[in-house]
């Protein structure tokens, strides 16, 4: 039993911790009441029936279920159209397969806030040498760093005001840095000053890790275009794969365009029976958010009374992602804590995970990950580059009890040792 192995005062300040949590679990449930309103009514409104979840094969023509989805998201990511398919299989691939349909030759895009992922960098051309990059298409990059965790908004409008950038690129999540990651009023005033110099300019907003969090997303702020995973928050932890890409109706249909073939656009695409997956992967939404919230503020709170002063968000500080991280302070103890993870793991809890090189990374990482589907991020993980500050990078829980059951065997790892 993973409770017999738990440390016996751990599960002392885990008693403390649902005490002294409380009212910030029901914030947490609020907006999960909220999200869960709006999705349902979208619903309703847009008559889903079981036939919507019929198998289409071959070119995926007059799919009326994938259809409905893709109004539904719109709706939920207050946008004016969606592309949601199983043919995109990561939220780096829709964002390439966004940017690949938005610029062209000789266009610039720009980073609002600084050095993007990790895994986006070769896809841009800031390293590597692919010939699929878009340095590679003839596509100018530029960015520009955030100063203190805001923008830098006075260097951002000036830049803007010469009317020469196709595209500007706000990351709502950290990523693997260091920075706070962007809550949704933030991005909105940034949005404002910019179309007060500015109507042309795409304003595209990567969601990962955002989606259901607040009470708004990106399109209800002024976003062009917005760009996610369903690995990843809207699939519930339900979606086995896909991704979506959802704004203006003009912006999707090029996209759509770059997916399929000029055209074609919208009108295929074979679901692979994954239309129920969808519906349902959304419809669960909110309460795997919720569920990832809950575990994430139980995470921050142990490891600060526990001693650990760099935990970010602190327990108690607002939240716009999914994402908690927590500077372990050694190697040691940076190994336990994701081998705690991965032996509470429903899927592969047997793995002794240990750091490995990985593939898009420029260090050994370490990685729990025993989720039901491959790379699923709102079920639970916890990965971290094997460098000094030693900075775990945790997200997701299904659910509040065993995203709890995992954190604290993890931190008997660390204790034990």
């Amino acid at each position: 039993m993973i409770l017999d192995q738990i440390n016996k005062d751990l599960l002392l300040l885990a008693q403390q911790a649902d005490s002294q949590l409380a009212d910030i679990f029901t914030e947490i449930d609020k907006v999960c009441l909220y999200n869960s309103n709006r999705i349902l009514t979208s619903f309703i409104d847009n008559k889903v029936s079981y036939s919507d979840f019929a198998d289409i094969n071959g070119y995926g023509n007059y799919d009326p279920g994938r259809d409905k989805l893709e109004r539904i998201f719109a709706d939920v990511l207050g946008c004016e159209d969606a592309l949601v398919r199983p043919q995109i299989m990561s939220g780096t691939n829709a964002l390439y397969l966004t940017f690949s349909g938005l610029l062209k030759y000789g266009d610039t895009m720009i980073s609002l806030t600084g050095t993007p992922y990790d895994s986006l960098q070769e896809m841009i051309g800031l390293v590597g040498n692919s010939s699929q990059s878009l340095k590679a298409y003839g596509i100018k990059y530029e960015q520009i760093d955030l100063i203190d965790n805001e923008f830098d908004e006075e260097k951002i409008i000036q830049r803007l005001k010469n009317n020469d950038v196709k595209l500007v690129e706000i990351q709502r999540s950290r990523g693997y840095s260091s920075r706070l990651s962007l809550r949704i009023s933030k991005i909105a005033k940034l949005i404002s000053k910019i179309r007060e110099v500015n109507k042309e300019v795409i304003i595209m907003v990567d969601n990962c890790y955002g989606e259901l969090v607040e009470d708004k997303e990106p399109g209800h702020i002024g976003a062009d275009v917005v760009v996610g995973s369903l690995m990843k928050n809207l699939g519930g932890g339900i979606a086995s794969t896909g991704g979506y890409v959802a704004g203006k109706k003009e912006l999707i249909a090029s996209i759509a365009d770059r997916l399929t073939a000029p055209g074609i656009g919208k009108e295929q695409g074979a679901n692979f029976n994954q239309n129920n997956a969808f519906f349902k992967g959304l419809f669960v939404a909110p309460n795997a958010v919720k569920g990832a919230l809950k575990t994430a503020v139980f995470s921050a709170y142990m490891l600060e009374k526990l001693g650990f002063t760099n935990v970010s968000p602190k327990y108690n500080d607002y939240r716009t992602d999914i994402i908690q991280t927590v500077e372990l302070g050694s190697e040691s103890n940076l190994v336990n804590f994701t081998q705690g993870i991965q032996q509470s793991s429903p899927i592969d809890s047997f793995v002794h995970v240990l750091p490995a090189p990985m593939p898009g990374y420029p260090f050994d990482e370490v990685m729990a990950c025993g989720s039901f589907t491959q790379g699923s991020t709102i079920e639970l993980s916890a990965d971290a580059p094997v460098i000094e500050p030693y900075r775990l990078f945790m997200q997701g829980g299904l659910s509040y009890e065993y995203g709890k059951l995992s954190i604290l065997l993890a931190l008997s790892k660390i204790i034990n040792k």
